[in-house]
Formats: C-alpha cells, structure tokens, sequence
C-alpha cells in the first residue's frame, strides 16, 4: 500500500497512513484499538484473519483477552452501521477469525497524507516493568472520570507509585484517543523554560516561535490526545500554568499530571493516591488472610523475586504484615524492604526497620511528611551497604537519567571495571538500581528517591565535585567522538537516551566550581544532536550559555566561538521573528572562520548570508555571495563544493532575470558525475543539494515554456523530498517550486494539493515564512476560483508579516496576488498603485525575472480603462520585448495573447 493510499468501501474513506476514518466529508471518531483492527481488516479484504493475528498485531506484545476483541468489533460495526438490515463489513467466520466482505477500492488519499507526518515521531509509552498490584480499584475510578475531567492531577508522596498508575491509566485510555497518548517526564529537567518543548517533543511536534506555549495550544487544538505530565513538583508554577492555558485552549485534550501537591488550577479535579491496603496492628492473620492486602501481595512478590521463589507462611504473614504497616504501605519502601530478604530473611528485615523506629515514627506518623518514611527506608538500605557501594552508589546519583555500564565504569572512582560492574549488578539486586535490559547494550538508572538520598552521601574521600568532572568527561568525550559521524542518524539514536545526562554535564560546566571551559566544548560538540533531535529552544539556551562565558575570555578559542555564532543563526533562518539576528550570527561566524581560515565555515557562512541575501530580495547581493563562495570552493575537500556554488549562482541569475545562464549554471551541476549527496551536506547546508538544484530547474523549464516537463519535474522533485524524509527540503521544494509552477501553469487541481501539504507541512513544524507564503498560494487560488475578497484578506495579511520581518523573496510575486485580486472586486486603481510598487522594487533590488508579467498585468488593467487603452497597449509591448530579452518564453506568450486579444476587441469597435 502507498503511504498516502484511501481505502473507500460504501460511503467510507479509510486513510491508514493519517490514521483517518471519513464518511464522505465528515471525519469519524474512532478509538486508536478500533482504528487499527479496521486497517489490518480492510488492508487484507477478502481474507480472514485470525482472532490471535488480529491481537498480535493491534495489541504488540501485549497479553489480552479475546472479550476485549469483541468489544472493539462491535464498536466498528456500530461506526459503520453495520448489521442484518444494512450493509454489512465484518463477518465473523465461526472457530477462524474476522473477515472485511465489503468491496474495497484503493486511490489517492485526498487529504494527502504525506504532507502532515512530523519531523520527529511522538514518542511511545514507557512500559510497566512490573505487575500492577493493588490499584484496580483506583484505576476504575479514574478510567470513569477522564476525559470528562479534563485535567485530573494524581497526588500523593514520593515512591507511592503514581506515574505506575498514571501510565497504567494511559494505557487502558490510549484507544479513545484518535491521536493517542504522549508522555512527558519532567524529572530530568530543572528549569520551566523547556516545558513546552518537552510537551511538543512527545507529541510530535517541533515549536519555533516566540510564543511557543500560544503555539503548541494552536497545534494541540486539533488533536485528540491524552498528556501525562510525569513528576511537576519541582515546576509547580509553571506546569500549573501551561496545563491551565491548554486546557482552556483545547477541546479534546486531556491532561493526566502526577505531583507531589496539586497544580492549584481552577480545572483541576485531584485524586491523592493511597497507600497500599495493609492489616490492622490488631488483625489477625494467617498466610491466606494477609494475601488479601495489596502490601502483602506486593512484597511478597517481591520477595519471591529477590530469592528466585518464597511462599509466604503462617508464621511470617504476621511479621510480613508489620512490615508493610510501619513502611505507611508505600510501593517503594516496601520493594526496598523486599529486596533485603535473601541477606537478612523475614525477620531481620523487620528487626532492621524496628532500630530505625525513632525516625520513622517520631511524633505522630500522620504528621510526618511522607518522604521522611521514604528517607528512614533508604538510610537503612544505605547502611546495608559496603563502603565501596556506598561510594559507587553515591557517584552514580551524578546521572540524571539512565546510563550505560560503560559510563558507570567512567564515573565510579576507585574500583577497577569488573569491580564497578560487580557493585552494580549488587546495588541492583538490592533494587538501589533498576536495570532495562531491554536496552542494547543494557543501561540502569536510579530510583528518583535513591538519587535524591544518594546525592547526600558524597563524602571527603568521594568528592561530588571529582565525580561530577568525570561524568561530564565521559559525555563530552562521546560527543566528540561522535562528531564524524554526525550526518548519520544512527549516531543520534545512540545518544538520545543521554540527553538528561548531558544536561546534567552542562550544569555542573557552567555552575559555580564547575568546568565552563569543558562545558563550551560539550555545548559545541552537542549542537547537531540537538538540531537532529529538533531541540532548537535548547540549544539556543544551552549556545547562549556558552558564548555568554567564552566571549569574556581574552584568550577565548575561535573555533569554538565560529561554531557557536554558526548555531545561532540556523534556527533564526526560517523564522520571521529572527532574521536580523541570523545574518548578524553568521556575519560573526564568517568573519572568525576568515581570521582562522577555516574554509568550510566560511562556506557554511557565505551559503547562509547568501541566502539571507536571497531571502531579502536581494538578488545582486546574493550573486556577489554565490560567486564567492564558487571562488573559495576551489579549497574545499569537497569537490562537489563547487557544483553547489554553481546552483547558487543560478538561483540568483534566475531572479535577475537572465535564464538562459541560469539554466546552463544549474544543468552544469545536475549533469555532474557526481552531484552532490543528500548525506553528506544536510549538516552543512540545510538540504538536499539536488532537489534544491531541481527547484531551480523546474522554474526555468516553465519560463523558457516548457510547461509539461516543468509539472513532471515538480512532481518528481516533491516525490524525492519525500522518501528523503526530510522535512526543510520537502517544504522549499514545494514553496518554491512545486506551489509557483503549479500555479503559474495554471494547473489549479495541482496547485490545491500541493499547497494543502505546504500548509500543514509548516503548520505542524512551526516553519512560519513558509506558512505564509503557503497563505498567499491559498489566497491566490480563492481570487481564481471566485473568492476574491477572501482572497485579497489572506494575501494582504500573509505579505504584511513578511513585509514587517524584511522577508521580500517572492515580494513582487505576492504583490501581484493581491492586485490580481484588487481588481477584481473593482479596485484598479489599488492594483496598479500595488504593480507600480512592486516595479519599482523590481527596478532597485535587480530582481527582473517577474517585470515582464507585472508589466503584462497592469497593462491589462489600463487596457481595460476606456482611458488609458493605449498606455496599457504600449505596456503589453514592453512586457512582450523584456520576457524575449530574458529568454521567459512563457511570460512572452502571456503578453502577446493578451496583446491580440485587446487587438480584436479594438478591431471589432
């Protein structure tokens, strides 16, 4: 099946690669579960499909019951409306399986789902490591209260298990969700400035405004979501805040949050979560009766797993029983508790708890904060400890997250690699460490209370100082040897999981005894992991930071202070908020690479400024940028440097209007050997250098009226830019050429579509000179069809934005939108006041490619004026002689039909 396929059957759309269910115009809401049986159903028409298949596939790695099946396959049939008087769809084949028995027929999805995937996927649930013990009821409860309370907050003290609930929760809720459930783990953070990024990042979506909560609202208002928002007591404030605002700006998200304390937000509905049932100090028990406690069941589990098997007895069930009680039934204290028993048994286990009585019960145990239980638990656990675990146990609290032993071995001082290992796999047989082994190679992190405690435990012999150097070291010391390879994705993917660690590394750099010099070279060795993992709020934070420190330096590194100026003007490229600032940051960035003659830098630069130039409709300056840096090209390593320049210099001969050189510049580069790779020069230069070379193309093949190959090209090119799966190139490819060409030959259908991908290609991914100009193509199409006024609104408002932030490629273009528009609904005199503009513009920047149809334009509208009929006759001439100078055939034939036909009207008076 093709990624943008529609499956039709009766009066359905099915869309699997949108995850979309329509019945003609109308979307359906469909639960994820019910979705995905349908796809697998439809997809294989005719078939049956087993009860287990359809399970495996819609349930992966899931135990369920085949009740919850039938459950789901009612729901479809009564979507559908499926049944003995109606058509029928599923047909349950007796003892075999499901069959989808409608006919089915496959076309073009019309919503083209291609245009609306992500830069980055939203992330999947983390899944439970453990059996759920003792909290059905709670879950019940709350499964009845969300969605319809929308922002429901789990409350309770640390270790008592509410992100084990809140996943659980979203687990069972995650089908009636049709755009499913993102989770977000505050707990690596220290700071509310990335909030809303972390938010945007599990759900899919990449922010880039300054306003970036406004942003994400506007994004999830059109989603139906579940947002667990894990461990918000240390932003309180700002979390509160940001749950409050998308909560009232959305209408079908809801948010699960668990804290320590309420969000305190009107909307809020809280549940504080209890602790696990535990007997009576008065009970009287026996193995099966104390069975019947959730904290007995937990630690006997537990227990059964520390020791490879235990029963629990008669004769322990009451000490069992003790405890769990003086433990306040909290799932963690009592894990801990139960990973004692294989060194000190049942009974050592409660004689251990007895000698700590004093600081677990002092005053009434009602009083005492819940987390000085859980520091009573985690000092006896500590105690238990050798020194050298103690040490180790200490060390490791510097991670932030999960590690691998290889980092272990880099941070524990003092032991020799097998020893750190063999502490580790102690440490985690006493539950001090959890241990993923479903991660390759296996990693291993703290319990957040058992980092919290540990960090506390550093001492004169085991410096935290000593410890945290090394662990920023070890990071630093991947980046940089990860820094060949960073036009390979597999290398992010291996660092991904390190970016709370890294972060953890930078604020220890940059905080007062700590190392800022080690910390500038991590921040410049980290900024393509950041850009790859579109973390660009971060890195602009994070390269703030560092140029703040290395910029007072007198003997500040110049590579570093070129890398970091280049960081910053990336991002600000592509936002209209930020353009000034990113000419000025490569201007920096140019200007060290000259002073240390690094030339790939300064073609870095010189192609950036180049295209600020480009982008400010500046096409002369961009010209004396592209011919320089086709001069400095012939130092680079690369030799297919120079074909890129020789695509730049076409792009700026085809704004000043000479195409034939323009052609030959980029055919020179196209018809290359070897042209250069998408690998190797996404990092450098942004995109794919060969489609970028096609955009070009495709606009000469149709101003030298070659019409039908320049619609293949764009179709083509827009094809490429997909399987590249790559979204910057994608979207050039379709702002500039594949919307333009579209509609300049006047192929509206294919303008519709491709504009409809530009829109929410740059809406999802917060590209907003793009969105704009896909505002003004959508504009344009509205003046075509009929709605003019509409028309002239969403131009006029689109090219003000880009007017205001000095963004002016494509200027005269709009302008001719709008007075196309203008005179439509009678306001020609607006409309040549707006061509005279745009002439002139024309006349002082050297961008002369469009002259020709501006000239065409206003003097249809004179010719039209009973008037001025011959001004508008002299314009047509001069629009006829200048597309024939520039080689435009296409605009030449647009002037001379126009010619002609004001030719015979006058004739016929």
């Amino acid at each position: 099946m093709t990624p943008g396929a529609a499956l039709s059957f009766g009066s359905f759309t099915l869309v699997p690669a949108e995850r979309l269910l329509m019945r003609g115009d109308e979307r359906l809401r469909i639960g994820s579960r019910a979705l995905d049986i349908l796809i697998v159903l439809v997809s294989r028409a005719g078939e049956i499909v087993s009860k287990d298949e359809l399970v495996s596939q819609v349930w992966r790695n899931m135990f369920v019951e085949e009740n919850n099946l039938r459950v789901h396959i009612t729901s479809l049939r009564k979507i559908l409306g499926d049944g003995p008087e109606a058509q029928q769809y599923i047909s349950n084949i007796p003892n075999r399986g499901y069959s989808f028995v409608a006919p089915v027929t496959r076309k073009e999805s019309p919503t083209r789902a291609d245009g609306q995937q992500p830069t980055i996927a939203r992330l999947p649930l983390p899944r439970l490591a453990n059996r759920i013990i003792g909290r059905e009821a709670v879950l019940d409860q709350l499964e009845g209260q969300l969605p319809e309370q929308r922002l429901l907050t789990l409350v309770g003290p640390g270790g008592i298990g509410k992100t084990t609930v809140a996943l659980a929760l979203a687990q069972r809720l995650d089908d009636g969700y049709s755009d499913g459930t993102a989770f977000v783990d505050f707990s690596g953070i220290a700071t509310g400035a990335l909030i809303t990024e972390l938010i945007a990042t599990a759900a899919g979506l990449v922010l880039a405004s300054t306003d970036p909560l406004a942003e994400l609202a506007n994004k999830l208002s059109h989603r139906s979501m579940l947002l667990v928002l894990d461990c918000c007591e240390h932003l309180i404030d700002e979390v509160a805040a940001i749950a409050e605002e998308l909560i009232t700006r959305t209408r079908h998200v809801t948010i699960l949050a668990t804290s320590r304390e309420p969000l305190r937000v009107a909307p809020e509905w809280v549940l504080r979560l209890p602790p696990l049932d535990c007997p009576g100090p008065d009970e009287k028990l026996d193995a099966a009766r104390a069975l019947d406690f959730a904290a007995v069941q937990l630690f006997v589990e537990r227990a059964s797993a520390s020791l490879g098997g235990y029963s629990l007895s008669d004769a322990d069930a009451p000490v069992v029983a003790d405890i769990c009680r003086r433990l306040d039934g909290i799932v963690l204290a009592i894990e801990l508790a139960a990973g004692r028993v294989d060194m000190f048994g049942i009974a050592g286990v409660l004689e251990s708890l007895r000698s700590n009585f004093d600081i677990l019960t002092r005053g009434r145990r009602t009083a005492l904060p819940r987390h000085q239980t859980l520091r009573a638990t985690m000092e006896w656990s500590f105690s238990l400890l050798s020194p050298a675990q103690q040490a180790a146990l200490a060390q490791l609290s510097v991670f932030n997250q999960d590690f691998t032993l290889a980092a272990a071995r880099a941070v524990v001082s003092g032991e020799s690699g097998g020893d750190v290992e063999e502490c580790i796999i102690d440490l985690a047989a006493k539950s001090l460490v959890v241990v993923d082994r479903n991660a390759y190679p296996v990693r291993y992190r703290l319990l957040d209370m058992t980092r919290a405690y540990a960090a506390e435990k550093f001492s004169v012999a085991v410096s935290r100082e000593d410890a945290s150097r090394r662990h920023a070291v070890h990071y630093r010391s991947l980046l940089e040897c990860a820094a060949p390879h960073e036009q390979d994705a597999g290398w992010v993917d291996g660092f991904a999981r390190d970016v709370g660690n890294l972060r953890a590394a930078l604020d220890w750099c940059f905080s007062p005894g700590g190392d800022a010099a080690a910390g500038v070279a991590m921040t410049v060795a980290a900024i393509p992991l950041w850009y790859h993992l579109s973390l660009v709020d971060e890195c602009l934070l994070r390269v703030r930071q560092a140029l703040d420190w290395l910029e007072r330096q007198p003997d500040a590194d110049q590579q570093s202070l070129m890398r970091l100026h280049a960081a910053l003007g990336f991002p600000h490229m592509r936002a209209i908020s930020g353009r000034p600032g990113g000419a000025q940051a490569w201007t920096r960035s140019f200007e060290i690479a000259q002073k240390v003659d690094d030339v790939d830098f300064q073609l870095r630069a010189l192609w950036a400024l180049w295209v600020d130039r480009t982008n400010g409709g500046e096409p002369r300056a961009a010209l004396e940028r592209a011919e320089a840096f086709c001069a400095l090209s012939e130092r680079s390593a690369d030799v297919s440097d120079q074909l890129i320049g020789e695509r730049m210099k076409a792009r700026a001969l085809h704004l000043l209007g000479d195409q034939p050189a323009a052609e030959s510049h980029v055919r020179r580069m196209l018809d290359a050997d070897r042209p250069p790779s998408n690998g190797s020069h996404l990092a450098r230069f942004q995109y794919d250098q060969c489609i970028t070379a096609r955009i070009t193309l495709a606009r000469l093949l149709w101003l030298r009226g070659k019409t039908e190959a320049a619609l293949r090209e764009i179709d083509d090119m827009v094809s490429a830019a997909l399987a590249a799966g790559h979204n910057l190139t994608l979207c050039h490819a379709l702002s500039d050429a594949a919307c333009p060409v579209s509609l300049m030959a006047g192929d509206l259908a294919r303008a519709e579509r491709y504009t409809d991908m530009l829109h929410r290609r740059t809406h999802d991914h917060a590209l907003d000179v793009w969105h704009a100009y896909a505002e003004c193509f959508e504009g344009d199409i509205l003046i075509r069809t009929g709605d003019a006024a509409t028309g002239v609104t969403l131009v006029g408002e689109a090219l003000d934005r880009l007017d205001r932030a000095g963004f002016y490629l494509y200027h005269t273009v709009f302008q001719s939108i709008l007075a196309s528009g203008l005179a439509r609904i009678g306001q020609e005199l607006e409309a040549v006041a707006l061509l005279d503009d745009a002439l002139a513009r024309c006349r002082s920047s050297g961008e002369a490619w469009y002259c020709p149809e501006l000239l065409h334009q206003k003097g249809k509208i004179l010719a039209e004026q009973a008037s001025r009929p011959t001004e508008g006759r002299l314009l047509l001439q001069r629009a006829i002689e200048m597309a024939r100078d520039q080689g435009a055939l296409a605009l030449e034939a647009r002037s001379v039909a126009s010619l002609v036909t004001l030719n015979k009207l006058v004739s016929a008076v």
